[in-house]
């Protein structure tokens, strides 16, 4: 297993995904191409070799060269997604013109993975040949609103949006989503540039669902009260996850913040804390899509179905500190923790073992299910509301 003191760099893929609101617009394409897209269709063959693009720093360095040795296939992992809205505009391209996507697994985030499934650029899975993840997918994450059915999609990594805030900037604990909008904070507030989360929070503080927000009018009072905290000096910028170095300074008193980025510096950063507010939380999730167009079958059962395989789930888990969407993790990194106690020889040992133990603990890792029961992922747009939610969200952040 990767060195579980080895912490990954917050210069993430979630820096990327944070570009993605302002772009949305990019994505809207007309019914000519959704057409040839969905003629494109390829057959099963046996090709025992498979590619995968996913977001940096969002695999450990053991588990590809594990796969290979071990498993008679051969995956080849890259790290070129770096937008949504960017990649989206590479792929369509290609299918229109009944070329082969390549690679053959993409990781889009879940708004996107909606998109995809509805334009018919994804291919269902083989789930007759996964029975990891038939087993292990975590039982909130099946048939979920960017995929109703469950077929097309399976989850790579979840995390969770709330409120992060530095208690010595803030004088005291938070509880709160309008807690951000004190005065008291006037001008040192980050807000995410990924849409979906401000706003969903922001939603959820009027007592709305945004998994159930269908038009642009049902939302105007969260953009009401966001363009009113700009102009006010309330929000001091919105951020990637850059938002971490003020935070832990305490130059931001409160942040809309991603669960996996404040695991990271809790341990350099203690007087750092991460909620769900009392109003709720956003839930999002990057999966993996099997492309329209690719034939590598086989091969594409067997990767998915080694990553959910809990063992090898807790390895990457171990890595990327995010939400893991496979049951029986939190278990496996907790009693290898225990073991490395008993066998632990030295200080830096025990260390170790210590970290492996907490990090099974932690509820941001591992929410319990009042925590969990909070979340809501931000319900599948249209095309055309989804462009209108982006030009407002983009002309409020300035970007």
């Amino acid at each position: 297993m990767t060195d579980p003191r080895r912490r990954r760099s917050t210069l993430s893929r979630r820096d990327f995904l944070a570009r993605a609101g302002a772009l949305g617009a990019a994505g809207v394409i007309g019914p000519g191409l959704l057409s040839a897209c969905a003629q494109y269709s390829g057959g099963s063959v046996t090709d025992k070799a498979v590619s995968f693009d996913n977001w940096p720093a969002y695999i450990d360095e053991e588990t590809v060269a594990d796969f290979n040795d071990s498993s008679g296939y051969h995956i080849k992992y890259t790290e070129g997604f770096n937008d949504n809205n960017e990649y989206f505009a590479k792929v369509v391209p290609s299918l229109a013109r009944k070329k082969l996507v390549q690679p053959d697994i993409l990781a889009p985030t879940f708004w996107m993975t909606a998109r995809m499934i509805n334009l018919g650029l994804a291919q269902p899975l083989p789930w007759d040949q996964m029975p990891n993840a038939k087993k292990y997918l975590r039982k909130d994450l099946r048939d979920p609103v960017w995929d109703p059915t469950g077929k097309f999609s399976l989850p790579w990594q979840t995390g969770m949006t709330g409120i992060a805030y530095n208690k010595k900037a803030t004088g005291g604990k938070l509880t709160s989503i309008h807690d951000m909008l004190d005065k008291r904070f006037r001008g040192k507030v980050s807000v995410l540039s990924e849409m979906r989360d401000t706003i969903g929070l922001l939603l959820m503080g009027e007592g709305k669902k945004p998994s159930e927000i269908k038009s642009f009018d049902e939302a105007s009072g969260a953009f009401e009260t966001l363009q009113k905290a700009k102009s006010d000096g309330q929000i001091r910028a919105f951020t990637g996850n850059d938002y971490l170095n003020g935070l832990s300074t305490g130059n931001y008193a409160v942040c809309v913040a991603w669960s996996g980025d404040i695991l990271q510096i809790q341990a350099d950063s203690p007087d750092v804390e991460f909620l769900i507010p009392e109003e709720g939380g956003m839930s999002w999730a990057d999966t993996m899509i099997w492309m329209k167009g690719s034939n590598r079958r086989d091969a594409v059962a067997k990767w998915m179905d080694y990553v959910y395989e809990p063992e090898h789930a807790a390895q990457i888990t171990d890595y990327v500190q995010y939400v893991p969407p496979v049951e029986g993790v939190q278990e496996i990194i907790r009693s290898n923790g225990e073991d490395m106690l008993k066998a632990a020889k030295t200080q830096d040992d025990k260390d170790a073992a210590q970290y492996e133990i907490d990090l099974a603990d932690n509820p941001l890792l591992f929410p319990d299910a009042a925590t969990t029961s909070k979340l809501q992922s931000f319900n599948t747009l249209t095309p055309d509301i989804e462009q209108e939610f982006s030009e407002a969200f983009s002309k409020i952040a300035g970007a």
